[in-house]
């Protein structure tokens, strides 16, 4: 459900407008909402298959990265601006951050993204969103890596090098192979359990 969109040649009156309206959604219980480039999206709880690769996501990181990790489901971040519109405010499915930062802790419900190591995406209903408009926010951001796994293409993709809204390198892999992950992460992400 789409509640408003930002015009092609937004004033900062409307961009405040549209923040301030965000900002004050009260989300029926069960939603989430996100500002992403410009269009306040609310969306439904994730299904159980959702929750389950998420889950063996957060299992692997957990258990297998090199260094100390923290890890939030569906923790709030405050990302740059995106074209004409106001910050956006996404919510990643899962967000990790070395544990010596303590980034989560105390934090405001729509943190900003400084110290984010990794973000994850497990596509849902709206996969294009997933796929394209939330990793633009993610690469402005500058967030190191962008993890999507794409349940419709049976696909589990790395982004890394982020410059402007893009990522500079990404590697595939189907369901069933490996997919090395960086440093901080340093281990091989198993995705045979997504198949």
């Amino acid at each position: 459900m789409t509640a408003m969109a930002c015009e092609p040649k937004a004033t900062s009156t409307q961009d405040e407008t549209l923040l301030d309206y965000f900002l004050a959604l009260e989300t029926p219980e069960g939603f989430r909402a996100e500002l992403i480039e410009g269009e306040i999206v609310v969306s439904p709880a994730p299904d159980g298959d959702h929750e389950d690769y998420l889950s063996t996501v957060f299992r692997q990181v957990m258990r297998l990265s090199k260094a100390d990790m923290d890890g939030s489901g569906n923790k709030g971040l405050k990302l740059p601006r995106g074209g004409l519109c106001p910050k956006n405010y996404a919510v990643p499915d899962g967000t990790f951050a070395p544990r010596e930062l303590r980034l989560f802790r105390g934090a405001p419900p729509w943190m900003p993204c400084d110290g984010v190591a990794l973000v994850a995406e497990v596509t849902s209903s709206k996969a294009d969103r997933d796929r394209i408009p939330k990793r633009h926010c993610y690469a402005r951001a500058g967030i190191p890596l962008h993890l999507l796994v794409d349940r419709d293409e049976e696909t589990v993709t790395l982004f890394s090098g982020p410059a402007g809204q893009e990522y500079t390198e990404t590697h595939t892999v189907p369901y069933g192979k490996a997919l090395p992950l960086p440093e901080p992460f340093s281990f091989d992400l198993e995705t045979a359990d997504f198949g």
